[in-house]
């Protein structure tokens, strides 16, 4: 066994949509956890959670120490100034960073994002480039994992999708098309890449649900009525109006708003769809969950914890 894989994980980002995927993962595996919180959190088997955020290098230094491998999945996805992006998602990784090399730890795996792959469209996609390159010059053993819509139970971005086709209509952005990963895959999927090894050592991968081509936003959209027991009306919103939205969600929910207009800037990108090139090792790692049968899983999940 590899020194990653017989000494605790380090993991940030551990309380939200996939760092618990990754916990429960983990405890089917027996894989010993240290993972960062910023309040007190019942006790999970296998895991030793530890007080602290980014932006407390004592408790990163606690997180880390003799750690086999340290998993960065916290960041940043949605604030109301683009200056949160940057605490979060930049100076968060270099907090990151530099407790990883100081304990000693040599392996780590950063969770970025499909819209890093175009850093001009939006102050997101920006940080998130900058995380992976401040993990590039690292001098560390890196891979990079840039996953592109993440759905599944707990999570609370796609379902305000849900949420519209429960009503029978899905707006969408203009005509384009997106890859999607189920939460269980990617978090199999970073919890194989943890041991490390010269297959994926110093690379960047773009994993997906194994779809050729990706979703148009009409399939999907579809999809996710028929998710639901619906068949949807989907209207493709060009960028001017879902700017509108963006002002009225905002207008209603404050800080809260899911529709920014950050959002909107990398929404109306037409392709979001995963390389094939950039695909993880198909002998270490594939997608086994079907979107189709996914979705339906997490219809019902909603429906069980009473959010849709």
């Amino acid at each position: 066994m590899s020194e990653a894989a017989a000494a605790p994980l380090a993991l940030t980002g551990g309380t939200g949509f996939v760092g618990q995927a990754v916990l429960d993962l983990a405890a089917q595996g027996g894989l010993a956890v240290r993972a960062l919180t910023r309040r007190e959190q019942p006790a999970r088997p296998g895991v030793e959670w530890v007080r602290g955020d980014l932006a407390d290098r004592a408790a990163l230094a606690r997180l880390v120490a003799g750690a086999g491998a340290v998993l960065h999945v916290a960041g940043v996805v949605s604030t109301p100034e683009p200056a949160g992006f940057h605490a979060g998602n930049v100076a968060g990784t270099e907090a990151v960073l530099e407790a990883t090399r100081q304990a000693g730890v040599a392996r780590l795996v950063l969770v970025s994002s499909l819209s890093a792959r175009e850093p001009a469209l939006s102050a997101y996609g920006r940080s998130k480039r900058h995380a992976e390159e401040l993990v590039q010059v690292s001098g560390l053993d890196w891979t990079i994992v840039r996953p592109p819509a993440i759905y599944g139970p707990r999570d609370r971005e796609m379902l305000e999708l849900f949420k519209a086709a429960r009503w029978g209509v899905v707006p969408m952005p203009p005509a384009g098309h997106a890859s999607v990963i189920h939460v269980t895959d990617l978090a199999r999927l970073l919890l194989a890449l943890v041991p490390g090894g010269p297959q994926v050592g110093l690379r960047l991968f773009e994993p997906d649900d194994g779809r050729t081509g990706g979703w148009s936003h009409g399939e999907l959209a579809r999809a996710i009525g028929a998710a639901v027991g619906l068949r949807v009306w989907v209207p493709h919103l060009p960028a001017a109006a879902l700017m509108g939205v963006a002002r009225l969600d905002k207008a209603l929910r404050g800080a809260g708003a899911k529709l920014t207009a950050d959002r909107v800037g990398y929404m109306t990108h037409p392709d979001w769809v995963c390389r094939p090139d950039k695909a993880p090792p198909v002998d270490l790692w594939q997608a086994q969950i079907a979107t189709a049968e996914g979705l339906a899983e997490t219809a019902r999940w909603y429906r069980e914890q009473g959010w849709l």
